[in-house]
């Protein structure tokens, strides 16, 4: 079975790729790794979309698990077009109709949708260019790839379960650093709002089983996530605080206080205009990142899984103690309070 994995530096691929590893169980494996920045020639080096296909990736491919994407939620809405729509129209130019497509969306192209929330109305309700762009993409491998397809729709993406190893601190780590730094003075959204998070292995799993399984006689979608066992936003800080301040007090730091959680309402109405006006340049920036959180750590409704994530906080809780053995500085800082300046005067 010749299998090409794109993106197989990344969060995703790189536990793809051990998976499939440790899974050929005396099968024939051919797993090809490509990615944009190859650390050594093991990796087919290829910026897709940009550069002209390697002769190295020529040939019938029996699986293509593509992973490659930019997942940063302040894309425009061109950079997320040349970032992840156009590489995958270039990926499907290496399959045909025996190739299963294996892709790796994200489960917010299918929940909530609100032209008034963050940059909504840019990205038609979808809350940022990288959700608008994957909901794009899942377009556009329905209607143009040929070939049998599975989609594998993780939410946020967090360490292995046990040992919270993880190929890079993204997405929800910035919140890690801002609750420790006191960049975090408050979090803004519903206390009881879903948190759905899931260990990057579990996403890798659901990968690693379609690709190595009988390919779909029909699209297929599997959404990885823990449903109505999911934590809420007030049980993610508690762990995510309570798991800091066990590392801290190892270290002999003083804890980090849990910061109140501000209604959205509230923070848009009254919170926000002062932010503006009095925070440092540095803290308002900060401000603007963590306040992409607020909707996906506050859903109404979970997700429904096709493969359910178990004991989400025990999983958070691993995840956060990696982050703080591999980032003790930042996991033991001293938390700054927010600076109040006039601006604009």
């Amino acid at each position: 079975m010749r299998i090409l994995v794109t993106g197989a530096t990344g969060v995703v691929g790189t536990e793809v790729v051990a998976a499939l590893g440790g899974a050929a169980d005396g099968r024939q494996l051919s797993v090809t790794r490509t990615a944009r920045r190859a650390p050594d020639a093991s990796v087919v080096s290829w910026t897709i979309g940009e550069h002209p296909v390697p002769a190295a990736l020529d040939g019938h491919w029996d699986v293509i698990v593509h992973t490659a994407a930019s997942t940063r939620w302040t894309l425009s809405r061109e950079e997320a077009f040349a970032s992840n729509v156009e590489p995958l129209r270039a990926v499907l130019e290496l399959a045909d109709s025996g190739t299963h497509l294996v892709h790796v969306s994200t489960a917010y192209v299918g929940g909530m949708r609100n032209p008034e929330d963050l940059r909504g109305a840019e990205f038609e309700g979808y809350r940022n260019g990288y959700e608008w762009s994957k909901a794009r993409c899942e377009e556009v491998v329905r209607a143009e790839h040929p070939g049998p397809l599975t989609m594998v729709r993780p939410p946020l993406i967090v360490g292995r379960r046990g040992d919270g190893g993880i190929a890079r601190f993204s997405g929800p780590y910035t919140l890690l650093h801002a609750l420790a730094s006191g960049l975090a003075a408050v979090v803004v959204g519903d206390p009881d709002g879903y948190a759905e998070i899931s260990p990057v292995d579990e996403v890798a799993a659901a990968v690693v089983d379609a690709t190595l399984g009988d390919p779909p006689p029909r699209p297929r979608t599997e959404v990885v996530a823990g449903g109505a066992g999911s934590l809420r936003l007030g049980e993610l800080l508690d762990v995510t605080c309570g798991t800091l301040n066990e590392f801290r007090a190892a270290h002999g730091a003083d804890p980090i206080a849990r910061p109140p959680i501000v209604a959205t309402d509230s923070w848009t109405r009254f919170f926000l205009p002062l932010a503006e006006r009095y925070l440092s340049p540095f803290q308002h920036e900060a401000v603007k990142l963590l306040a992409m959180f607020q909707s996906y750590t506050s859903m109404s409704s979970p997700f429904e899984p096709t493969r359910t994530v178990k004991d989400p906080a025990a999983a958070m809780a691993d995840a956060v103690r990696h982050w703080a053995a591999r980032k003790p500085r930042l996991a033991l800082a001293r938390p700054e309070p927010w600076t109040m300046v006039a601006r604009g005067k």
